[in-house]
């Protein structure tokens, strides 16, 4: 679901749907969270995590930052109770921000789409504060829960990863989130792995029907492949219902 943010509009005008969206992709983190802190929202994309952080606590001072400015756009001051929050454009290589001034940085479904993990992790690091939180929540394919899992679902799903790994992302990130967090310096590393219903089985199926149409556009080895697949996701999207639940992986570490 999107929700975009009109110049001049708060961006905490969410609908009751997208609040409460916010709220579960950014639960694990909030226990985290203390009145006063800094915090970064890095990926933001259209807001909707940036305000589930931002009723957290009074008096935040919550910035979202996404490598395009999207349908959120650049804005700032807006208030979210007694937290403030702004939105800024800058890439995940290369924040925006100083050295050592965040309390808290937050990303949620970002790390299965980078193709340099170590180098946002660094930028991470040099952003948050000594002792700073560090709170990731990154899916893995690998254990996603589909029933029927049919051979159709099966070879659909493949074309749909080979495109996430041709656009330099990885869909099974989750499964080695931990250690690279570990492997760049943070300490006191928590991982928990929960499975959560973000969209329907059939949504599952259309989203991957459609990606697989768009990104035939520019194959190239691996057009019979993706158009294979796409083919098994056109069958997959006509069939009955099932069920589908994501693995999302959920780290907490300590700058």
């Amino acid at each position: 679901m999107q929700e975009a943010f009109a110049p001049g509009r708060p961006p905490f005008e969410l609908s009751e749907v997208s609040a409460r969206v916010g709220a579960e992709r950014t639960a694990f983190a909030l226990r985290w969270i203390r009145p006063g802190m800094r915090v970064l929202d890095l990926g933001c994309g259209t807001g909707v995590t940036t305000h589930g952080l931002a009723s957290a606590a009074d008096e935040l001072r919550v910035v979202g930052v996404d490598h395009v400015p999207g349908p959120v756009g650049e804005s700032a001051g807006y208030a979210v109770g007694s937290s403030i929050v702004d939105f800024v454009a800058g890439s995940e290589y290369a924040l925006p921000l100083p050295e050592g001034g965040i309390d808290l940085a937050f990303a949620h479904g970002l790390f299965e789409t980078v193709s340099r993990p170590d180098a946002v992790l660094a930028e991470l690091w040099r952003v948050l504060r000594p002792g700073g939180v560090l709170a990731l929540s990154t899916p893995d394919w690998s254990r996603a829960k589909l029933r029927p899992k049919t051979a159709n679902v099966v070879a659909a799903l493949r074309g749909y990863y080979l495109l996430r790994r041709r656009d330099g992302g990885d869909p099974f990130a989750g499964r080695g989130i931990a250690a690279a967090v570990a492997s760049a310096g943070f300490g006191n590393v928590r991982e928990h792995v929960r499975h959560r219903a973000d969209l329907t089985y059939r949504e599952l199926s259309r989203e991957v029907e459609n990606g697989l149409i768009a990104g035939l556009e520019s194959a190239g080895a691996d057009h019979p492949q993706l158009a294979s697949a796409a083919r098994s996701a056109w069958v997959w999207s006509r069939g009955g219902d099932g069920q589908f639940s994501q693995c999302w992986v959920d780290v907490v570490a300590n700058r």
